[in-house]
């Protein structure tokens, strides 16, 4: 059994909804598997203890706000990315990539300007613009309560799933991890990742694992370009390389052969025809950890939908119990992201764990919408705290990378000998090789 000691602290991540709770939880469960699989690791009796401080944690659920490239502030959300009135309610669009942004505006029918996409929402309904949208490929969600996304058919049936989703695929024999020892204790030392994510909860769960000493290499296609401030927060302790999928499919073979685990960050089948379902993946590579994560998940009306925290706010309620009568409201981080995004890194670590005793290639799935219905329904409110959380300071760092000079969040997740920070700074988009080191 792992000891934790909690540092609670009042003013962290303020909300209506208990998101302090949610994340601090999140990051408790990935640090506890972390400690438990550095204890297999290196023979030891018991788990190293885990410390979870509510200031680290707010501080790194606001990674991508805090990070600064030469001292410039990042950009997080486009002009039009936000919520509108429409003519029976609201409805948020997400907009910052350029492509989702030109789908929106064809919808609409106007050039890239605030008050013409205003004037063309007020004159549809919600649900109108939502399903216009959503067909043309872009990304807009009405705006519901929580009774109305339980009584919606994918609310239900995001309600019916457990939080974290793990099958064993197979009879692979057991992957016998090498044992580590030194200074910092590093559980995923050795371990190959290849990541195959986008946004946060992906990318936030795999610059975990590289925290935890993982050779996590970070594929992206060459055709779409990742936004540079996410890229920079979310790059730490990996590689970025490009590769199409579809044009290079002998290196990516090659890549896959020597993976330990596959991570997939985008919509629940758009890879399957490059034979990335898990299934495909652990035929090809058995003793495999496949981990999926998805905006809706990868069942219901809704399971092929492009999704964004923001977003999912929106539909399952949460953004309408964090306003008020005059306009909706949001959490106060994107805890959907980054509480998910830790535990999938823990639901990995924890796989790791189990092959290494059992064998089985091994499957994990997380959505945001069911973490949503977690801090909806099953998260609770916890103690006054004992200290105050007076700002970040403490947990930010500032290093050299060929990025330029980086003020940073550090890492939340912590446990006796592990490691504080990453090995290394992100690297620019694209810029290493695609194979192993």
């Amino acid at each position: 059994m792992t000891a934790i000691k909690t540092v609670v602290r009042e003013g962290a991540l303020q909300g209506r909804l208990p998101a302090r709770e949610l994340a601090r939880a999140c990051v408790e469960s990935c640090a506890s598997a972390a400690a438990g699989l550095a204890a297999l690791r290196a023979g030891l009796d018991r788990a190293p203890g885990v410390r979870v401080d509510d200031g680290a944690v707010a501080t790194a659920f606001h990674s991508e706000r805090h990070v600064l490239v030469d001292g410039r502030a990042p950009v997080t959300f486009a002009p039009l990315s936000r919520f509108w009135r429409t003519s029976d309610g609201w409805v948020r669009t997400h907009a910052n990539y350029p492509h989702h942004r030109a789908r929106l505006l064809g919808v609409l029918g106007v050039p890239e300007d605030v008050g013409a996409v205003e004037a063309a929402l007020a004159e549809r309904t919600s649900t109108e613009v939502e399903e216009s949208v959503h067909a043309a490929g872009g990304l807009a969600v009405a705006l519901r309560t929580p009774e109305a996304w339980a009584a919606h058919e994918q609310g239900a049936e995001v309600a019916r799933r457990p939080l974290v989703e793990h099958e064993r695929l197979d009879e692979a024999r057991a992957r016998v991890l090498a044992p580590i020892d030194g200074a910092p204790l590093l559980p995923a030392a050795g371990v190959r990742v290849l990541d195959l994510t986008r946004v946060l909860a992906g990318p936030v769960a795999t610059r975990t694992l590289a925290l935890l000493g993982a050779d996590v290499l970070r594929l992206d296609p060459p055709y779409l370009p990742e936004l540079p401030d996410q890229h920079a927060d979310t790059g730490f302790g990996k590689r970025s390389a490009l590769l199409d999928l579809a044009a290079d499919r002998a290196a990516f073979e090659e890549l896959l052969a020597g993976a330990d685990v596959v991570v997939t960050g985008y919509r629940p089948g758009a890879l399957d025809r490059f034979g990335l379902s898990p299934r495909a993946l652990a035929e090809r590579r058995p003793g495999i950890v496949v981990a999926q994560v998805s905006a809706w998940g990868a069942y219901g009306p809704w399971a092929g939908r492009r999704g964004f925290d923001s977003l999912v706010q929106v539909a399952t309620g949460i953004a309408a119990i964090e306003g008020s009568k005059e306009a909706p409201g949001a959490l106060p981080a994107q805890a959907l992201d980054h509480g998910t995004g830790y535990l999938l890194a823990g639901a990995v670590l924890r796989a790791l764990t189990e092959q290494a005793s059992e064998g089985g290639s091994r499957f994990v799935r997380l959505a945001l919408a069911r973490t949503a219905q977690w801090l909806l329904n099953g998260v609770t409110a916890g103690p006054a705290g004992e200290r105050l959380y007076d700002g970040p300071g403490p947990w930010l760092a500032e290093t050299n990378s060929a990025l330029g000079r980086l003020r940073y969040a550090l890492p939340p997740v912590s446990f006796t000998g592990g490691p504080v920070d990453w090995a290394r700074p992100p690297t620019p988009w694209g810029s290493d090789s695609a194979r192993w080191d």
